[in-house]
This record gives C-alpha cells, structure tokens and sequence, in this order.
C-alpha cells in the first residue's frame, strides 16, 4: 500500500469512529444533564452496541495494519498527523491489551454509575453506590495489570493515562513541597479572627444566579453560537471539537458564590475549547493536550482572574445590582475578602484556592490505597473521614459531604484528581509569564477578558493537543514546570489579604 492510500483510508476510520463518538457524547450529556432515570436501563443496552460498534472498528485488523504502518512510516507524515498517529497508535497498543467483551462490559457500567452515583448522593447513602463502585474498581485494577510495562508499574499507569510522564514519585514530591509550604500558612491564617461574613445566611433567587451566569458568559467572550450552559449535580464541561462546547453550573439559594466560581470555573474549560485551531476539529487532537493543563485554564480564570481585586471592582456592581437587598450592606472591599476567604472545608469544589490542594490530597492518598492496596469498598467512607480529619482538621458529618461528593470515581476516573493540583500550578506559572507581556490586572479591571484571552490563545489554546504540557511550557514561559511559581502566588496573595 502506499502511503497516500492508507493516509486516505485512515481517515475514513476515523470520520467512522469520531461520529460514533459524537453520538456516545451527546448521550452522555444528555444523561448527565436531564435524562429520565427511567431511560437508563435500555440506554445502556444501545450504548453497549455503539461501544461495541467502536471497539470492532479499531479493532480491525486493516484498521490495526493502518496505524502500525503509519507510525512505522511516521517520519514521513506532516507535523501534525504525526502527533496524532503516535498518540494513536499509543492508546491503540494498549487497548487491544484489554479484552473487546469486558471493554464493552466497562461502557455499559459507565453509562448508568454516574446516575446510580447521583441518585446515592441526593440520598445520602453510600450503599446505593458502593457495589457499583466495587465494580469501577475492580476493572480498573484489572486494567492496571493488563497496561502495566516495565517503566509503568501500578497507580502510575492510571497517573500517567491522565497526565503523559507524571509518577507516584513526582506527585509525591511536589504534594510534599505544598505540605512544607502551604500547610503551615493554612495554619496561621486559622489563627486569625473571621470578620462577619454579611453574605451568607441569607437567600439568593437562583433565577437571578442564572441571569449573572449569562452575564459571566459575556464578560469571558464565551461564544454563545457554539456553546451554552445548563444545571447539573455536578458542575462539568464537554464538547466535540472547537463548533460544539458545553458547560453545566449549579445554584444553590443560601451559597450564591458557589454559583458564580463555579460559571467561571467552567467556561475557563470551554474557553479552551472554544479557542482551539478549528482545523483540528476532525483530528484526534482537538481540545486540551491534558487534563492539568486543561484545569490550569479552568482554575486561572476562576482564581486568578475570578477572585481577583480588579476582576470585581468591575463587576461587583452588576451582582449587586441584581440582588440590591441581599447585598446592600455589603461592601467591594468585604465582598472581595469574602471571596478569597480561608477556612477548612469539607467540599473540595466549595474549598478555597489555598486549602483545595489538600482535598486532593486526601483523594490521591485514597487512589494509591484503592489501585495498590487491598481496602474495600466498605473502609472508604472511614478512612476518608480520617484523613479529612488528619489534613483538614474536620469531622465529616455524612457521606454525601464526604464520600459521594465527587462523581469522577462513578467514572472510573482513578488518576485524574492529582491533575487538579498540578493544573494550579501550571497556571500560576502561565501568570508571571503573562505579566511580562500584559498589564494583567488592568486587563482583569476592563468589561471582558478579550486580552487574556488572546495571549492565553496564542500560548496554549491555539494547539489544541499538537504539544505537550512541557512543550508548551517552555514556550510560553521560557521554562520547564517549576512548582515554585504556585507557591510564591499563594503566598504573595494570601499573605497580602490577611496581612502575615
């Protein structure tokens, strides 16, 4: 075969695979946002059959031949097939380790956990989840050992699915370096005396949080034609190409903040999304290179950006507009404290930007006990509570503040908490870089975000997942990742507001 030729009938495989992946995402929004928990049952019988449609699609032996003939001819290849057939061929090599039958067997369960997973967390009782659970986690040891390699052993090939090349060992560093650093900040902010906090107790119309939602939307350039928002339990982000990018909040009456952290939060994911280069759209590497630097770009514009000074010495008006009475009393200079306020929580998507690595901390030290030792589904909920008492200083009252509140396990997501972190960490890293170039807390002062996102475009958007993480990196900012760049953000900010 020559190589036009298989160029060619690769990319029929893919336009295949990629609209049966099309059809898998819009039932998994679909399910995830406002599906009838009736449904479930016969829903999971016809993604079943989409996965299995899928599976025998690339498990074809000429679709097999294709890729390996590819990569065998990779240097031949322009600049970005080449990257898509690596990374093609990478996760091709590893699933044909997993059997078609159980692969089929996992999708299935996965189209119903998150709702079985929802349903016990709306219930507060972890027993309605746990088998469920039991099974996640027994595929996902067993794809462990199916993956493992002489260089990947254990939890490291779940790490290293989520973020290419990060290790027990590298985690375990750079978690130490925020014990050494932040802990002991976390410590003396406690100390001090909270001022009243006038916004809480109070009631917040979630008609209202809606409206401030949309409003959000425009002051982020988020692009209303190829995006919009809906309500989940869960606040969550997805989409299919650059022309298709989907966000969900939540609102909740007495926590109107939670609302508005969590619209930015989120519409930094789309935004990346959004900003990605269009011609990517059909390729494989449409969307964000990793899932740290993914949350990099959702937690610098919810944090830096969003808790910023500036950001709502220009926006503070419009909420304040909206809920007049609520926050009459209630001061620019207050609310901003408010919103950076420091206190030991129980929720992770509640916490503070200075404690939340800790409620990673107590996931990833959970994950390491799941995929490498021998706890049970029944220990979990105590030795959660444990360690949230251990780092966070808590007693966690029941088990939807505790052991549901997250739904990444429902999906069998063991290995993607620690990118959170590091996602952080990139982030302030991307800031001093950005500052060399930009007036950044002028440009977090003005009516929208069009300038931050331009260089945020221009740096790391514009790829999509044609480069790594350290690829970008070094370009961006001159350097390889350095976590002291998030620890002097933290304590410069912090140590600011509360005066230390």
């Amino acid at each position: 075969m020559e190589l036009q030729q298989a160029i060619e009938k690769y990319y029929e495989y893919r336009t295949k695979l990629k609209a049966l992946g099309y059809v898998n995402y819009l039932i998994s929004w679909d399910t995830e946002t406002e599906a009838p928990l009736g449904c479930l049952e016969e829903r999971s019988k016809q993604v079943g059959v989409l996965s299995e449609m899928s599976y025998q699609l690339e498990r074809s032996k000429e679709y097999i031949e294709l890729v390996s003939y590819l990569n065998n001819n990779i240097d031949q290849l322009d600049d970005i097939l080449k990257v898509e057939i690596k990374k093609t061929n990478k996760a091709l090599q590893q699933s044909l380790k997993i059997p078609m039958d159980e692969l089929v067997e996992f999708s299935i369960l996965m189209s119903k956990s998150a709702s079985i997973w929802a349903n016990a967390k709306v219930n507060n009782d972890y027993s309605l989840f746990k088998d469920t659970l039991a099974e996640i986690i027994n595929f996902s040891k067993k794809m462990v050992k199916y993956l493992e390699t002489e260089e990947l052993k254990g939890y490291n090939v779940l790490l290293d699915q989520y973020e290419e090349g990060m290790t027990k060992e590298k985690y375990d560093k750079f978690f130490a370096l925020l014990k050494e650093e932040i802990v002991p900040l976390v410590k003396e902010i406690s100390k001090q005396q909270k001022p009243i906090n006038k916004i809480v107790n109070k009631k917040y119309d979630i008609n209202k949080q809606k409206i401030f939602a949309d409003y959000l939307m425009d002051v982020m350039c988020f692009d209303k034609n190829r995006g919009l928002m809906k309500e989940s339990e869960h606040p969550f982000t997805s989409g299919y190409g650059s022309s298709d990018v989907r966000v969900t909040n939540h609102y909740y009456e007495d926590l109107v903040l939670s609302s508005v952290f969590s619209a930015i939060h989120e519409l930094g994911h789309g935004t990346y999304e959004q900003q990605c280069n269009p011609e990517l759209d059909s390729t494989y590497l449409s969307g964000g290179t990793s899932m740290a630097m993914h949350e990099s770009q959702s937690r610098f514009y919810e944090n830096i950006v969003g808790r910023s000074y500036e950001f709502w010495k220009r926006h503070y008006p419009k909420l304040k507009e909206l809920f007049e009475e609520e926050l009459s009393d209630v001061s620019l200079e207050e609310f901003y404290r408010y919103a950076n306020d420091v206190e030991c929580s129980l929720i992770r998507v509640e916490a503070d930007e200075l404690t939340y690595p800790l409620h990673i901390m107590v996931r990833y030290e959970i994950e390491k006990m799941i995929i490498e030792g021998n706890v049970s589904v029944d220990e979990l909920p105590t030795i959660w509570n444990r360690l949230y008492k251990e780092y966070l200083g808590l007693d966690v009252p029941n088990d939807k503040l505790g052991i549901l509140q997250d739904v990444h396990w429902s999906g069998g997501s063991f290995g993607y908490f620690p990118t959170y972190a590091l996602g952080s960490a990139y982030g302030a890293q991307l800031l001093y870089a950005m500052k060399k170039d930009l007036n950044f807390e002028e440009e977090c002062s003005k009516e929208n975000l069009k300038a931050i996102n331009e260089w945020l475009k221009e740096k790391i958007h514009i790829y999509g997942a044609t480069k790594s993480p350290e690829e970008l990196l070094i370009a961006s900012t001159g350097e390889t990742f350095d976590a002291k760049y998030y620890v002097k953000y933290l304590k410069e900010k912090y140590q600011k507001i509360y005066n230390i």
